[in-house]
């Protein structure tokens, strides 16, 4: 695994230390994929949080399995990005995951990279009308089915992808794990936070970098 490039310095940190305790966080809107419950997102107090003193949760355990649960940061779209995220699972007897979205559409249409605690594996997949895909590891044969790797259950990891039009590059905890090759969405869209089932899942320290500003490709 080799290990990850910075991220620009212009990018977007969203650490929900401003945010109101047991409330949803400003700049976001919940949604879902799937069925089951919509997800419940609030503002925590977590000790030792990595931006600071609170984190945003995902609290409800519904079990469902097609089920997930999204908080989309509806502030601006963009094509080209560079995202990251620390998480830390919480709970979750069905699924432990623990997700980043972009060229978000709406709740049925966008790509995903999770990591999951319970699998140990991380795995980017497609949502194209509400139906959920993986896609192929670049250069691999056999099992393509993302990569198989220490996602602790306990404490904070950090989850990151890049994005440079049908490029994705997927990184955990400062190590590159692989690349996927896609074009299903090629547009602007949302960016997001995402969990599977019954998955408690905490996140903090979300950075947003806009690729397309840097590359003049227009928002």
């Amino acid at each position: 695994m080799q290990p990850a490039s910075e991220m620009p310095q212009e990018h977007v940190l969203v650490s929900f230390d401003a945010d109101a305790v047991g409330a949803m966080p400003g700049q976001f809107l919940a949604s879902r994929t799937g069925g089951g419950r919509e997800g419940v997102w609030r503002v925590e107090q977590v000790e030792r949080a990595p931006s600071g003193t609170q984190a945003v949760v995902q609290t409800d355990a519904d079990r469902t399995s097609y089920r997930f649960p999204l908080l989309v940061y509806d502030q601006f779209r963009v094509r080209d990005v560079d995202v990251s995220v620390a998480f830390q699972a919480v709970s979750g007897r069905v699924d432990q995951a623990a997700g980043l979205v972009w060229r978000l559409q709406n709740a049925n249409n966008y790509y995903v990279v999770r990591a999951n605690a319970k699998e140990d594996n991380v795995v980017l997949y497609k949502v194209e009308n509400g139906e959920r895909s993986d896609l192929q590891v670049k250069g691999r044969r056999g099992n393509t089915y993302g990569v198989d790797v220490d996602v602790p259950d306990s404490g904070w990891s950090t989850l990151r992808v890049t994005a440079r039009g049908s490029l994705f590059e997927v990184y955990l905890n400062g190590r590159k794990l692989f690349e996927v090759e896609d074009s299903t969405f090629g547009d602007p869209g949302w960016v997001g936070l995402w969990t599977k089932a019954d998955s408690v899942t905490r996140f903090d320290d979300l950075r947003i970098a806009n690729l397309d500003v840097e590359e003049g490709a227009g928002q």
